[in-house]
């Protein structure tokens, strides 16, 4: 059982996962690599002046796996379902549980609908944290936004569904702020890699 399960390997997907693994909270990545980052290239993104996009996936997923996400690559989620606190995952090879799920599954909305989660118009509806109408089930980048595909955008909607279940966990609002000495201990040896 993972404290946190995300579905799907983009930005949004793996902020969400380096943000809650960084902080204490086991977390699984399913990722069928499907991502349309495969596609991009970019040069919108802060901090960085060129990058191609599955180049970027690459170092998030580097990062991820640094900090002991469970990265599942090629696990394709087939439903998500309430049960009792959390939710059972199913995927090809069976169910599992956790106690928090954020769909990162770009435009394809179907898990959420499945799930139950409210829609506003065409796009799963949302309110500020990311959290959808199911208590605990985030919905982040292309599936909450019409047409609004950008990768800065949906890592940062990720960072946001993290941020909010770090909070459900610790009973405060939570704030992720890190120092270089922070960033030495945790990912020194990546860099140095």
């Amino acid at each position: 059982m993972s404290t946190v399960h995300v579905v799907g390997g983009g930005p949004a997907g793996l902020s969400a996962a380096i943000f809650t693994a960084k902080n204490g909270l086991e977390t699984a990545v399913s990722d069928t690599d499907g991502t349309w980052m495969h596609k991009a290239h970019l040069f919108n993104y802060p901090g960085i002046g060129s990058v191609d996009g599955s180049a970027l996936t690459e170092t998030m997923r580097n990062q991820a796996e640094h900090l002991d996400v469970d990265l599942r690559r090629d696990e394709h989620v087939e439903s998500v379902e309430r049960a009792g606190d959390g939710f059972t995952i199913t995927t090809e090879s069976g169910e599992e549980s956790a106690n928090y799920v954020v769909l990162a599954t770009g435009a394809n909305r179907d898990l959420a609908e499945d799930a139950g989660c409210a829609f506003d118009g065409d796009v799963v509806d949302v309110d500020v944290t990311m959290e959808t109408s199911v208590d605990g089930l985030y919905a982040t980048g292309a599936m909450v936004r019409a047409e609004e595909w950008q990768a800065v955008i949906s890592a940062g909607d990720g960072a946001a569904a993290a941020l909010n279940i770090l909070s459900a966990e610790r009973g405060d609002h939570f704030h992720d702020f890190d120092t270089p000495a922070d960033a030495d201990e945790l990912f020194g040896s990546l860099v140095e890699e």
